[in-house]
């Protein structure tokens, strides 16, 4: 049986087919299909992690095949096939069947779900039904009789039979029209709005619905506070070995540090944010190949903490995104107004910091910082930007003594000013470590969101510099690292005797390395309040949503980068 006559078929086009799971996904949320299909964005839930668990019997490889190649081959033979991937060039789609059965030539495609079966009209929900629809035409472009499916709900363990009707099958074309059309598209659709539907996306931390929406609309009246989509904070942590001459391998689904034959450490793979590596320090192929599989990044610095790189899986999909980056960092307006906004935020938070943490800060500095603060704003060009950042920076470490504890003897540090390449005293040092520690976590995250972290707007571009996170660290300089630096010396975590001086240089020892680096971590995991969207959220997730927004900026979707200050 073929299609019927009366049914449109969409035009081919040299495009990539569409999979069913696609049209599922569109059906839903036109948003969320562009998200994953053009964009390539992709994050897992509990929900998309027991969907996985559930079809692991059904994705395996078939041992052989058994799906004979159409009508005129099938006879009476009994049909029973798991995993079959079908593809149609006249419709343009394809899918990868869960379940095929039938006899000779009469088959239904059979599509398992998780959950219950839902007790709504037709049996199920209209995507469900579409894409188990999708899967029967690509049969019938096979040759096969096909009127029906099933939907199997594992939860339940209940069939629920779908009719492949007219109005089913001509919604179903309709739908792959339209995606085609939308994914042609030079931006995404806009979010939904208030949608419950949102809360158990997987990826609502990536869309930012409520954030984009808040931010595209006029805020005169809006509530105070949006709902918390994104997820407080991240429950995996990263590795850091600092051992000189350790080896990382793996072991089943763990990460073993060995130095020689002694365990100094194990990490379980699942709880492994990233793997960063401090000097001499060896890896494993096997332990490189799963990190990339796993999407978790591995960085390289050098024993003193230099950043040097970092290695990641492939490339991210969104090159439309990049596009964009480019064209702004190539047009002098925007990047100057980006540049702005960047820098006016930086002297906000370090006069916030000197009011917070200084026993008694003079007031003409703290005024001085509002003027440069507003004259930040009105510059002309990115040369008398960086002057005006420069004259800020010096006020704000003028008084950057103030905010340490006095101490004597072996408790006391001493600071004169910021110094660095080398660094010259231990605050300056621990400064440097921390300033490296967040520029490649910038790094990573921009990588993440698919942004060149080389490219900036008000950095510029310079061989091996990364440029963009070096532009939207500016802002958490004093909030994340100053903070760490404070905390540590005020709380005696670290102790000059931490430092080592050499030829007029000062470097960490490797216990001094290990307590900033805890220190680090701790704010990093802190849940602040957001500024800007009022709910909970630790530093680490700020900065994920924080990269976001500003390629919601570069896309269109929003109207300015919102600069994160806080009060």
């Amino acid at each position: 049986m073929t299609t019927d006559a009366k049914t449109p078929l969409p035009p081919v086009m040299e495009e990539p087919l569409l999979p069913a799971r696609m049209l599922n996904e569109f059906a839903y949320c036109p948003r969320l299909a562009y998200l994953e299909w053009v964009q390539g964005e992709f994050a897992d839930s509990a929900d998309t992690v027991e969907g996985r668990f559930h079809h692991r019997r059904v994705d395996e490889a078939p041992r052989r095949a058994t799906l004979p190649a159409g009508a005129e081959e099938a006879d009476d033979a009994v049909i029973h096939q798991r995993s079959v991937w079908l593809s149609s060039e006249r419709l343009g789609l394809t899918a990868k069947i869960d379940l095929v059965e039938g006899t000779g030539a009469a088959v239904a495609p059979v599509d398992y779900k998780r959950g219950k079966r839902p007790h709504v009209d037709r049996g199920a929900w209209e995507p469900e039904r579409v894409q188990v629809c999708a899967q029967g035409l690509i049969l019938r472009e096979h040759g096969y009789e096909c009127d029906g499916g099933f939907l199997y709900f594992v939860g339940s363990r209940e069939r629920v039979a779908v009719a492949f009707d007219q109005e089913l099958i001509e919604r179903t074309l309709e739908l792959a029209s339209e995606m085609r059309r939308v994914t042609r598209a030079d931006a995404a659709p806009p979010p939904l709005v208030d949608s419950p539907k949102c809360p158990r996306c997987s990826l609502v931390s990536l869309c930012l619905p409520d954030e984009v929406g808040w931010l595209r609309a006029d805020r005169a009246g809006a509530a105070a506070e949006l709902r918390r989509l994104v997820p407080t904070r991240d429950d995996a942590l990263p590795l850091y070995v600092q051992h000189p001459g350790a080896r990382v391998t793996k072991d089943g689904d763990c990460l073993k540090i060995l130095d020689r034959d002694a365990v100094l450490g194990e990490a379980r793979l699942v709880e492994t944010s990233h793997v960063v590596l401090f000097g001499a320090v060896q890896v494993s192929t096997q332990v490189v190949q799963e990190l990339c599989k796993r999407n978790i990044p591995l960085s390289y610095l050098s024993s003193g903490g230099w950043f040097y790189g970092l290695t990641t899986g492939m490339t991210h999909k969104n090159i439309d995104l990049r596009r964009r980056q480019f064209a702004v960092a190539a047009d002098p307006v925007r990047c100057l107004e980006l540049a702005r906004r960047l820098v006016q935020a930086k002297i906000a938070n370090c006069r916030t910091m000197l009011r917070r943490n200084h026993a008694a800060a003079p007031d003409t500095v703290l005024q001085d910082l509002k003027g440069d603060m507003h004259r930040a704003g009105q510059t002309r060009s990115l040369e008398e930007l960086l002057g005006m950042e420069g004259t800020a920076a010096r006020r704000y470490f003028s008084e950057f003594a103030g905010m340490l504890k006095s101490g004597d003897g072996p408790m006391r540090f001493d600071f004169e000013g910021r110094n660095r390449r080398p660094p010259r005293d231990p605050v300056n040092a621990l400064l440097s470590l921390a300033y490296a520690l967040l520029v490649r976590e910038w790094t990573h995250t921009l990588h993440a969101v698919g942004l060149d972290p080389f490219l900036g707007v008000y950095h510029q571009p310079r061989y091996g510099r990364p440029a963009l996170a070096l532009d939207l660290m500016e802002e958490f300089r004093p909030l994340i690292a100053d903070s760490v630096v404070l905390t540590a010396i005020n709380n005696g975590e670290i102790r000059p005797a931490d430092c080592i001086e050499r030829m007029g240089t000062v470097a960490l020892t490797p216990g001094g390395r290990r307590q900033l680096i805890e220190a680090y971590e701790r704010r990093m995991g802190q849940e602040i309040t957001h500024p800007v969207f009022g709910y909970q959220v630790s530093y680490r997730r700020v900065l994920e949503v924080q990269a976001r927004l500003f390629s919601r900026y570069l896309l269109g979707e929003i109207p300015e980068y919102p600069s994160f200050t806080t009060r």
